[in-house]
């Protein structure tokens, strides 16, 4: 299977970061969903890095960090997962690209979080790319392009997700907080779901 349509394959499915942005563009605006969508690129970077530099495969091969961050990563997809389910419509913005006025910076950080601390993003970068490279002494500049070439696949499909949350946010800009609302419910469970399938597989 050739690079492009498996890296749109595996961006396009729903998960995590996809979601996130979805309801960040309907509770905070498209314009700091974006810039969540930023972060998130900013933490696949550093992880097509780690599998540039070898540290990838060598990862791979190190069980017990891997628990460790696995661990990690279910219990802030919890986290997230139940904070979602929690939130309340008087905390949504109004204005389009404001974000929650307590914290501007919650939704980059929480991007971030859940794109780095996901072992299966590394682990999906390490075994992906290297497929699409002949080898040789260009392999690692090879993996580079390719990862670049994910980040612009992963910037597109993310910013159709936020699109779609953004004609949420208005087309039903009357009733915001109820949509929002079942918004932040469905990513709330489908984020629960998603720590509960990491947590029954092995990383």
């Amino acid at each position: 299977m050739d690079f492009l349509p498996s890296a749109v394959l595996i961006s396009i499915v729903p998960g995590a970061n996809q979601l996130l942005g979805l309801s960040n563009a309907i509770r905070s605006g498209a314009s700091w969903a974006l810039i969540g969508i930023l972060a998130r690129l900013a933490a696949f970077a550093l992880l097509i890095g780690l599998v540039v530099l070898g540290l990838g495969a060598a990862l791979a091969q190190s069980p017990g960090v891997l628990t460790v961050i696995k661990w990690s990563g279910i219990a802030y997809l919890v986290w997230i997962g139940v904070a979602a389910l929690r939130s309340k419509p008087e905390t949504f913005s109004v204005v389009e690209g404001e974000a929650v006025r307590t914290d501007r910076w919650r939704i980059p950080r929480q991007e971030f979080t859940v794109a780095i601390i996901n072992p299966k993003a590394l682990l999906l970068f390490a075994a992906l790319l290297p497929q699409f490279t002949s080898g040789g002494r260009d392999a690692e500049l090879r993996i580079a392009l390719l990862g670049l070439a994910y980040m612009g696949v992963e910037a597109t499909i993310g910013s159709l997700y936020v699109g779609a949350g953004r004609v949420l946010r208005w087309r039903f800009r009357s009733y915001k907080g109820s949509i929002a609302r079942r918004v932040d419910q469905l990513s709330g469970i489908c984020i629960l779901a998603l720590a509960g399938a990491l947590a029954v597989n092995s990383v």
